[in-house]
């Protein structure tokens, strides 16, 4: 142990027992899961029947995830803790289960699995088996936040649960294979956002066992005191422990779990009551033990306890092989099953010893269904913030800055209850939501010049260059019973394309689980979008997430693209209103021409796509071809094409039709907003041409709507991978989304027009051929495109 750490801690010889009986208790169960088929108390010699036919799970991690929840609840019940742990290495499920199966919380949340010799078996039974639960730590599991198999996302999960949640304490382990990936690395630096005084604590248990599945962890093989340089760097202070002896080991945890949680409490009184404002050092406890600890030491001569071997399943083919069989009975022997359980079954007296009760069991605690605690959003009226629109496309505002006004109101309105966060990489006030800042600042502990702005102790505005940071705080935030935004550059949120994949799936399964309550939404504002790079160039124009969401699963996604301020603003209440979703909204934060009254917003919002009669010709009657649009910019190319059209082929009857909800093209089986073919036959024709212009790719559109009887007919522009650092109005045409482009895809396509539009087509040619040489002479848009407005 390093001189500094605390010795005070001496566990007695009564506390050592009825600790080492938990832990043993708790290995039996985890071993029994990844084996057992029948026979869970071993009342009768081991038969090669009682044995799973297909052995899945990972032992490996086990053994020390359960000293830690043994040593948590001991924390738990001797302090009167609330309590979160955030279980970190992957396959942890046979731990976790295992123990909230021996403190009650898994029998009373699935009551078919008693906690005796029946629901032992079912316990052992259905994991990893068909129709079972899975290996991870997953939603099926209570107590969870977090999917084991995110490696490199428990300690930002942690952190986000820890947030304004200033009477908790949120355990982390976190495992040395997870610890070398970059996401993790960076979680580090979340203590200089903590606030000790309004959130709560992060304790890191950095578990290294020394392996992966088949090689070496880094952290590992570090020297003692290089790891421990390495943490005192990130601003932690380091307790150790170490060693394959349970009762020198049970001692030493005891002691650095109680030391730790010492130095915890004293640093939030010295902030809350004394006013400390120095950043905090917070205890990391470095637990190293031996992989697949307390299981066979040695298998067919080779090593397996403290290598890699022990990572997944020790002991193979145990039904066809008896020496395998003898050597997994004496392994579940050597635990004492006959002392830990009873004759039914049920946990001896010296076992739960140490297990909190109630909300205080790890398996129990509301934070960890989130839903439980969340309260509405006080949500003010749109009205207050709305833009005027007497006339569409004549004025322009900045969507995303008129949004800042309103999540400005909510956090001014959230500021005593604190459950609403705004996170992002370092882009606040570049997308335009500066608002905020008049009611709370960025989230910092870190040292503080005096050219700084906006940096508060106690913000609730969370920026830090990691997109993986922003989004793990958020989901932790968020799955603990509160609200929040995460606003990004569009090219870069693809930076956590697989953590939303998970977040999507724990979405999803716990939808199927009804003891688990709703959560408010994951939502993204997507801007600096690819049309309005005109510093940054090609290398931030990327529109795939939309593609990359909407293969998920569809009772959870929803994606808009709202085409000006009302329409964000309406888009924004219902997402930040809605409960388990993942609502993506791409706005632009550029001046924007704005299309429609407040009213006008809110009754298109709720219809998703619609007529905009003011905008075409068709008067009633029948429609010669449909302009489509779905986004900002690709809204003001239809609106400028249509106004196009009107001038120069007056007798032509155009319909425009605008998309805010993207999934309302898909058909209604496929997905809860989509349209039937007759919604969708009355909104786009079944026959006439359909030139639609949209944000992304425009295969997109292409896979939404190909089953519609249209299709054949639908032509659609979009973004095709040509960009660069240009003006806004080149970056349509490089992309063949424009205006111009647009009237000639009208032309090519409407029966008769080819011939009789041939002059009006050759003038379109020649406006793109001018605007090429315009921008390469003076460097801006034509002028008739950049003080263009809708005049109808």
């Amino acid at each position: 142990m390093p001189e500094d750490q605390d010795t005070r801690t001496v566990l007695s010889d009564e506390e050592l027992r009825t600790l080492d009986a938990h832990w043993r208790a708790a290995n039996y169960l985890a071993a029994g899961q990844i084996y057992l088929l029948a026979n869970p108390l071993l009342t009768e010699p081991l038969r090669p029947e009682h044995i799973k036919p297909r052995l899945l799970g990972h032992w490996g991690t086990s053994p020390g995830l359960n000293l830690v929840y043994t040593h948590l609840n001991r924390a738990i019940s001797a302090r009167g803790l609330d309590a979160l742990c955030v279980w970190g290495p992957g396959h942890g499920g046979p731990s976790v289960l295992a123990n909230s199966w021996l403190e009650g919380s898994y029998s009373e949340t699935y009551p078919d699995v008693g906690r005796d010799a029946e629901g032992m078996g079912r316990l052992f039974r259905q994991f990893s088996f068909p129709g079972g639960v899975p290996s991870h730590v997953a939603p099926d599991v209570p107590g969870s936040i977090h999917e084991g198999g995110e490696l490199g996302y428990s300690l930002a999960h942690a952190y986000g649960a820890a947030l304004d949640n200033p009477g908790l304490l949120v355990a982390c382990v976190i495992g040395d294979g997870e610890a070398e990936t970059g996401p993790l690395a960076a979680s580090w630096h979340s203590n200089k956002l903590l606030d000790p005084v309004h959130d709560g604590a992060v304790l890191p248990i950095l578990h290294l066992n020394g392996y992966k599945i088949a090689n070496p962890t880094v952290l590992a093989r570090l020297p003692e005191p290089e790891l421990d340089a390495l943490l005192r760097g990130y601003g932690h202070e380091p307790l150790h422990v170490s060693g394959d002896d349970p009762a020198v080991v049970h001692r030493a945890l005891a002691r650095a779990m109680d030391t730790a949680l010492d130095r915890i409490t004293e640093a939030q009184r010295a902030a809350r009551d004394d006013g400390a404002t120095e950043r905090v050092r917070w205890p990391v406890i470095v637990l190293r033990t031996p992989k697949g600890w307390t299981g066979p030491a040695e298998v067919d001569g080779k090593p397996v306890e403290g290598t890699w071997r022990a990572h997944q399943v020790p002991l193979s083919g145990v039904r066809d092989n008896p020496g395998h069989l003898r050597q997994l009975e004496a392994w579940l022997k050597s635990y004492r099953p006959e002392e830990l359980f009873d004759d039914s079954g049920r946990p001896v007296a010296d076992v739960l010893a140490c297990v909190p009760e109630g909300a205080r069991r790890l398996g129990s605690t509301p934070r960890a269904n989130g839903g439980l605690l969340l309260r509405e959003l006080p949500m003010p009226s749109l009205d207050d913030f709305a833009v005027p629109v007497d006339k569409p496309g004549t004025t322009l505002h900045e969507p995303t800055r008129v949004l800042g006004d309103l999540l400005e109101r909510i956090m001014r309105d959230t500021a005593d209850r604190r459950d609403f966060r705004l996170v992002g990489p370092d882009e606040t006030a570049s997308n335009r939501l500066g608002a905020v800042y008049d009611a709370t600042g960025k989230a910092w502990q870190a040292a503080v010049l005096d050219l700084d702005e906006h940096l508060d102790r106690h913000g609730r505005v969370m920026e830090i260059l990691s997109e993986h940071l922003c989004q793990g705080w958020l989901e932790g935030y968020l799955l603990t019973g509160r609200h929040g935004l995460f606003s990004c550059y569009e090219a870069f949120v693809h930076i956590v394309d697989s953590m939303v994949n998970q977040h999507i799936k724990w979405l999803r399964t716990s939808r199927e689980l009804s003891w688990r309550a709703p959560v408010a939404s994951l939502n993204y504002l997507l801007t600096s979008h690819v049309w309005r790079q005109d510093h940054n160039g090609f290398s931030h124009q990327d529109p795939g997430f939309v593609d990359h969401v909407l293969n998920k699963s569809t009772d959870v996604v929803r994606v808009y693209l709202p085409p000006d301020a009302n329409t964000l603003l309406s888009v924004a209440d219902h997402a930040l209103r809605s409960r388990d979703y993942v609502n993506v909204i791409v706005a632009g934060k550029q001046p924007c021409h704005d299309w429609l009254s407040m009213d006008e917003a809110r009754v298109h919002c709720a219809r998703g796509a619609g007529i905009w009669e003011w905008a075409g010709t068709e008067n009633g009657g029948e429609p010669d071809v449909v302009l489509g649009c779905a986004g900002d910019v690709p809204t003001q190319e239809v609106l400028a094409a249509a106004q196009l059209l009107r001038r120069h082929l007056p007798e032509l009857a155009v319909r425009v039709v605008n998309v805010v909800d993207i999934a309302r093209l898909l058909p209604h089986g496929e997905h809860p907003h989509g349209m039937t073919d007759f919604e969708y036959d009355g909104l786009f024709t079944a026959d006439k041409p359909v030139i639609f212009a949209y944000h992304g790719y425009p295969w997109l559109i292409h896979r939404l709507a190909y089953r519609r009887n249209g299709h054949p007919h639908l032509h659609v522009r979009g973004y095709k991978e040509s960009g660069t650092t240009t003006t806004p109005f080149d970056m349509v045409v490089r992309n063949d989304l424009d205006r111009y482009r647009l009237v000639m895809d009208v032309i090519d396509r409407v029966p008769g027009l080819a011939v009789r539009a041939a002059a009006v087509r050759q003038r379109m040619a020649d406006a793109r051929s001018r605007h090429h040489a315009w921008i390469r002479e003076y460097g801006t848009d034509l002028p008739e495109v950049a003080e263009w407005s809708w005049n109808a």
